[in-house]
C-alpha cells in the first residue's frame, strides 16, 4: 500500500493536490448511451478547480461525437478534452510512417477521421500495397475486414513486412445489455491468422497517457478508471496516481486478486467518494483496519475481524491485508463476505 500511503493524509480526499481529473468512459462515466449513477455531478463538481479530460481506448467514434454525447449528459465538454486511442495509435504511426501514406483502416469513422487528420490515405483493401495497418474497434468490424488486414500482414514486419498498429486490446467492452466482446478479440483473430503481435497505443501501453498529459500540462493527475489490466496498469506505467471505480468491469474480488502492477492507489465504490475524505490504511498487531472494518491473517486464512459501516472499506481492507503479504490470492481462504458485490455495475 505504500502509493496509496504516498498520496493520502488524515481527512485529504482523491482530489487534494490533483490539478488535472482524466477519467476513462466507458464502465466510468457510462455504460452503453446513458451515464452511470452519480458520475456526471461528481465529475461536474471535480471540475470546480481543475481540468478534467477523458480517455478512452474505444476507438469506434470521435472525439467531436464523444464530446457531444457527454454534453448530453450534462458534462462541459469539447472536442480538446477527449483523448482517444486513435490519437495516440497516429503518434505511434508518424513515427514509423512516411508522410501522406496509405494506410490501412481496419475499424470505425472515429479512426478513420484521426488517419485523415495525420495526412494519411485510408484504404479497406490489402491490394492497394498500404503502408502500415491501423486496427480499432467498431461494431461493423467483421471478417471481411479482418481478413483484409490479415492479408497485408502476412509478412513479419522483421522480414520487411508493414507496421500494425491497434488502438487498444480491452478484451471486453461494458454495454447497457451488459459486457461485449472488444477490440482486444478482433486483434486477437488477426494475430491467430498471421502470427504477429501489433504495437498497442491504448491503455495499458503508456502512449495515450503520455499525449493526455501533454495536452493538459498535467502536473499532478488523478487518473480514474474500471479496469486493472488496463486502466490501472497503464496509469502505474505512466507514473501516474490512479482510482479504480467499481462500476464497469472489475470487482471486488478482482481487487483483492489485484497482481503488484495493477493496483490503484485508491478504491472508489462510485465517484461521489472522489470528494470524500479518504481514509488511511492502519496495520496494529497483525490487524489491518480501514476506516471501521478490520482484516486479519492468519495463516492461509483471511479472517474478517469487522465488516464496518461501509463495504467499500471492507474491500479496501481486505485487499491491503492481502496485498502486504507478498503472497497469491490463491494462497488464501477468503470468505464470501469479502468479495460480495453490493456496488452498481452495467
Amino acid at each position: 500500500m505504500a502509493l496509496l500511503d504516498r498520496f493520502t493524509k488524515s481527512g485529504a480526499t482523491p482530489l487534494d493536490n490533483v490539478d488535472v481529473v482524466l477519467a476513462d468512459l466507458d464502465g466510468v462515466v457510462y455504460a452503453g448511451a446513458g451515464a452511470l449513477p452519480h458520475a456526471v455531478e461528481s465529475l461536474n463538481a471535480a471540475a470546480r478547480g481543475r481540468r478534467i479530460g477523458y480517455i478512452t481506448n474505444n476507438a469506434s467514434r470521435t472525439d467531436a461525437s464523444v464530446a457531444a454525447h457527454l454534453r448530453e449528459l450534462g458534462l462541459d465538454t469539447t472536442a480538446r478534452d477527449i483523448v482517444t486511442s486513435p490519437q495516440a495509435a497516429m503518434r505511434l504511426l508518424l513515427e514509423r510512417v512516411a508522410p501522406g501514406a496509405t494506410v490501412l483502416v481496419v475499424g470505425g469513422e472515429g479512426l478513420v477521421v484521426e488517419v485523415e487528420k495525420a495526412g494519411f490515405t485510408v484504404t479497406r483493401s490489402a491490394d492497394d500495397a498500404p503502408a502500415a495497418v491501423v486496427q480499432g474497434f467498431a461494431p461493423e468490424v467483421g471478417w471481411a475486414q479482418l481478413a483484409e488486414a490479415a492479408y497485408a500482414l502476412k509478412i513479419p514486419e522483421e522480414d520487411g513486412g508493414i507496421p500494425w498498429i491497434a488502438t487498444n486490446t480491452d478484451w471486453t467492452i461494458p454495454q447497457s445489455r451488459g459486457i461485449a466482446p472488444g477490440n482486444g478479440t478482433l486483434v486477437s483473430a488477426v494475430h491467430t491468422a498471421v502470427g504477429r503481435l501489433a504495437t498497442v497505443a491504448g491503455k495499458p501501453e503508456t502512449p495515450i497517457f503520455v499525449e493526455a498529459v501533454a495536452r493538459f500540462d498535467a502536473r499532478h493527475p488523478l487518473f480514474i478508471g474500471d479496469r486493472l489490466d488496463t486502466d490501472i496498469l497503464g496509469a502505474n506505467r505512466a507514473g501516474i496516481a490512479s482510482a479504480l471505480v467499481l462500476t464497469g468491469i472489475d470487482r471486488p474480488k478482482h481487487v483483492l486478486a489485484a497482481p503488484v502492477d495493477s493496483r490503484p492507489t485508491f478504491i472508489l465504490g462510485d465517484l461521489r467518494e472522489l470528494d470524500q475524505p479518504y481514509p488511511r490504511t492502519k496495520v496494529a498487531g497483525g490487524v489491518t483496519t480501514v476506516g471501521d472494518a478490520a482484516v486479519r491473517i492468519d495463516g492461509a486464512d483471511v479472517r474478517i475481524v469487522s465488516e464496518g459501516n461501509r463495504p467499500i472499506d471492507l474491500v479496501r481492507a481486505g485487499a491491503a491485508a492481502i496485498w502486504a503479504t507478498g503472497r497469491g490470492i490463491f494462497g488464501f481462504r477468503v470468505p464470501e463476505r469479502l468479495y460480495a458485490d453490493p456496488f452498481h455495475r452495467p
